[in-house]
């Protein structure tokens, strides 16, 4: 029996959501892989005509294969080569393994432990987007599947950098936007910790992004906030939220670099100008992020 979803009809997938009214996001589907109605969402994954494999959750893109490497790469070397020895690593969702494949770059790091809720979502990755998962496979990889904030409450001043690789504040995601995930996240860092977390789009989120801004600011002594483009995300834009339990500390210039081989070899976004670059804000945002 073939399989089919709500949201692919006459062969297109169509993205909307109450996050971004009036606009939507469609692609060609060549064919169908996997639809799942796990205990947390629902889970689609098909083969586009021109991105690849593509992983949706609850009807809205999670990744796909031919534009994910810049939303991993960003969410994962922005904080680590801000931070000047980052050994333990903490990455709460990011089931589909991307960002674990980016955090495994670096030499540094003895051990990143990833908490996902969903196992449909891990199980899905493995099958369906390979290129990703494999960061599931790398021995400095522990996977512990269940909730992210009973996990941080057990491990307190634990982690050099902690990474939320979250979907949007809507269903199983909406608690990872709040103060209360914020408090628990300062309290697994160890001293000079670094936070980064999915934080929405310019073009759409302003209001909530500032929120998020000025809550993080009650909490941590530096706070940046940075973006970089991909097209499949909503409005071709996703920022990222960057916290420091330590004030005076410059998020936006990298501590430490990988070297230019490295970068042209093993990286397809990420290099130390861009890192410079992403905290650069166009006037808009930067007025209606900084306004009082």
């Amino acid at each position: 029996m073939a399989l089919s979803h709500p949201n692919i009809e006459d062969g297109w997938f169509k993205e909307t959501c109450a996050l971004w009214p009036g606009q939507a996001m469609t692609l060609q589907v060549k064919s169908i892989l996997h639809v799942e109605k796990s205990l947390y969402q629902d889970v689609l994954v098909f083969e586009s005509e021109t991105y690849g494999n593509v992983l949706v959750l609850d009807g809205v893109i999670q990744a796909t294969e031919r534009d994910e490497f810049a939303y991993q790469e960003m969410i994962a070397h922005l904080p680590l080569n801000a931070h000047p020895n980052p050994k333990k690593v903490l990455v709460i969702g990011g089931g589909d393994g991307g960002v674990l494949r980016e955090v495994v770059k670096h030499d540094s790091v003895e051990q990143v432990v990833l908490v996902e809720i969903d196992e449909a979502v891990v199980r899905a990755s493995k099958a369906f987007l390979p290129n990703m998962a494999a960061g599931f496979h790398h021995p400095k990889v522990k996977v512990h599947i269940g909730d992210g904030f009973a996990y941080l409450k057990d491990n307190v001043q634990s982690y050099d950098v902690i990474i939320t690789d979250s979907s949007d504040p809507v269903g199983p995601a909406e608690s990872l936007f709040g103060e209360t995930f914020y408090n628990l996240m300062r309290q697994s860092l160890l001293p000079g910790g670094i936070i980064c977390i999915q934080g929405e789009c310019q073009w759409l989120h302003l209001d909530l992004i500032k929120e998020v801004l000025d809550n993080s600011r009650k909490i941590y002594p530096t706070v940046e906030y940075a973006w970089c483009s991909i097209p499949t995300y909503p409005s071709g834009q996703i920022g990222f939220v960057l916290c420091c339990n330590e004030a005076g500390r410059d998020l936006k210039a990298p501590v430490r670099k990988f070297s230019p081989e490295f970068e042209s070899t093993h990286l397809r976004y990420y290099n130390s100008d861009v890192h410079r670059a992403a905290f650069v804000l166009p006037n808009f945002a930067k007025i209606a992020l900084t306004k009082n």
